[in-house]
């Protein structure tokens, strides 16, 4: 809150009037200049198809007319000031946590007093600008949590908090990865749900262990990726990527997820021998293929591609899930022949399958009868004993 911003006193409290669409936008700093530009999706939608905010409000519709109905709240929610919020915590304080506040800005939090701090949460509020962290103790901070708020730039007042382990910028509206290169601790790192169109300025962050970049406009894996040798967990669900490149030198790699994106061929995963999970639904893969040095793997999911025959899978002894429901399976005889010897297979999904929607009652039997004495669950429910 701002000084100029409407105020009511409650209990002797200052009470903010500032409302969702009412939070003030701070002034950019120079290098935030370059991410400040319009973007095809740098509009805000609401729920009821553009409707912008009201404050506090609720919106229904007719359903006779169809008209929207705007009914104001008598008793909107109210928060403390800004300033107010992190009153309450001692200079010595090593954890702050305000999530859901409103809060616009961090400059009002006056977090250049709290000198030991080693964690920040701030989820779930107004933040437009993530400047105010300059303030934050290099020398112990190690976690920060910036998830769903409306930050468009990262800045460079980040850099001095080189003991960093873990952040988290996701659901904000970052376009552009950098001024991260200081932060060589770090081994988790959220980008979840923003902007951004390419994985860059990531070189020297090689102690990462887990990259979360799901739900943005990435199209190619690019090769600075190689540089994290380091990385257990790698997360690129619902992006643009069309093909699996740049990943050789992710040999500790356990987790690969590159669901909801273009990928129509299995190729480049040779060398990720201790893959164990491997997340390739939505896409359009017709062939299940060049797995032969990924024998580690326990958990397969490939629902809703393309494929027409089960293959290429009965040398994969570990695998205890198999997930394959609305592809084009139509011939039990491959379950056997290519999962029916394998010793840990627990789960499997063919459900939305020619073997399941042509026949409807013998699917469930048929599918026990042909996989091992292992298996313990048919999509999602338990076979009886």
């Amino acid at each position: 809150m701002t000084k100029d911003s409407p105020e009511v006193i409650k209990n002797g409290v200052e009470y903010s009037q500032v409302h969702e669409d009412e939070a003030p936008i701070l002034s950019h700093t120079e290098d935030e200049d370059e991410d400040d530009e319009d973007d095809e999706d740098n509009q805000d939608q609401s729920i009821f198809g553009g409707l912008p905010p009201q404050g506090h409000q609720n919106v229904i519709t007719d359903t006779a007319t169809q008209e929207r109905i705007i009914i104001p709240d008598e008793h909107p929610e109210q928060f403390p000031a800004d300033e107010d919020l992190a009153a309450e915590y001692e200079d010595d304080t090593t954890y702050i946590d305000l999530i859901h506040l409103k809060i616009s800005t961090l400059e009002a939090l006056n977090l250049s007093r709290f000198t030991k701090l080693e964690s920040l949460c701030l989820r779930q509020n107004l933040l437009t600008s993530m400047v105010g962290v300059g303030d934050l103790p290099g020398e112990t901070m190690e976690e920060l949590d910036l998830y769903d708020n409306r930050i468009n730039h990262i800045s460079s007042n980040i850099k001095h908090l080189t003991k960093l382990t873990n952040l988290d910028l996701s659901f904000n509206n970052i376009k552009n990865i950098k001024n991260l290169e200081t932060l060589t601790e770090l081994e988790n790192l959220y980008f979840v749900q923003n902007k951004i169109k390419e994985i860059k300025n990531l070189e020297t962050l090689t102690k990462i262990k887990n990259l979360e970049l799901g739900g943005n406009k990435i199209s190619i894996i690019s090769e600075n990726l190689n540089t994290l040798v380091n990385l257990e967990q790698l997360w690129l669900g619902k992006n643009r990527i069309e093909k699996f490149e740049n990943m050789t030198n992710l040999v500790n790699l356990r987790v690969l997820s590159i669901q909801s994106n273009r990928i129509t061929k299995i190729e480049g995963l040779d060398k990720l021998v201790n893959l164990e999970e491997l997340y390739l639904s939505h896409n359009g893969i017709e062939k299940i293929e060049n797995l032969d040095h990924n024998t580690k793997l326990t958990t397969l999911d490939i629902t809703s591609n393309r494929i027409t025959k089960l293959e290429n899978l009965k040398h994969l002894t570990n695998l205890t899930d198999f997930w394959c429901s609305y592809n084009r399976i139509s011939n039990f005889e491959e379950l056997g022949n290519e999962l029916g010897k394998l010793p840990e297979l627990d789960t499997v999904y063919f459900e939305g399958n020619p073997i399941q929607l042509q026949n409807p009652t013998a699917y469930r039997r048929k599918v026990k009868l042909y996989l091992g004495p292992s298996l313990a669950k048919i999509d999602a429910t338990y076979i009886r004993s």
